[in-house]
């Protein structure tokens, strides 16, 4: 997957991530199993943030996102079940957390930073999914799954990535310079994070 060194994460995942995450597998697909449920409830929550009274398509995108992200819920829930693992009802990512923390609430960029969050997750998901692919190599199942991810995460990214910069199309050198500012404070949050079988951990 020669797409995921186009990514602009200004840190990148050790190939060593994959195999330790993995070491877990029930527990890194509940994990991901609730990571979907929350994009997919994000992706509807922001239908009602569009920026001013309206934008054409808005609706269209957010429900197309939220459509794709439930499919993945279902995917990996399936996966999760036959492997003898169930879904749990509690859940706590500090990765996402963090970065939502980043948003400028009650300014006119919120709309802009929040659009920012979700493809910051949907990027860094993506090259997760990457890593993953290869290290389960001697597991088709999960490696086929991981692969198939990686192109719908990717578009996503994009997604939310020309959303932003189509609302801040009026001054897009102070967009372009709030992303920058948001892929750095990606990459600190992302390397604070404790070890362990979830998408967004990082190693020891």
């Amino acid at each position: 997957m020669e797409l995921v060194d186009t990514l602009p994460l200004i840190l990148r995942t050790p190939p060593e991530w994959g195999r330790m995450a993995l070491q877990d597998p029930l527990a890194l697909l509940a994990d991901h199993a609730i990571l979907e449920k929350k994009a997919a409830y994000g992706a509807m929550e922001m239908l009602t943030r569009w920026p001013g009274d309206w934008v054409p398509g808005w609706v269209e995108t957010m429900t197309t996102v939220a459509r794709d992200e439930a499919t993945h819920l279902l995917q990996v829930t399936r996966i999760l079940h036959r492997r003898g693992g169930r879904l749990s009802r509690s859940h706590s990512n500090p990765y996402a957390k963090a970065l939502r923390n980043l948003v400028r609430n009650g300014t006119g960029g919120e709309v802009i930073d929040r659009l920012f969050v979700s493809a910051l997750i949907e990027c860094r998901s993506c090259e997760r999914f990457s890593i993953l692919a290869d290290a389960a190599s001697e597991d088709r199942e999960l490696s086929n799954f991981y692969q198939s991810l990686f192109s719908s995460e990717l578009g996503h990214y994009r997604v939310f990535l020309n959303l932003a910069r189509k609302i801040g199309e009026d001054n897009p050198e102070a967009v372009d310079d709030r992303w920058t500012q948001m892929l750095e404070g990606e990459a600190a949050i992302i390397q604070s994070q404790p070890p362990g079988p979830r998408i967004h951990s990082w190693i020891v």
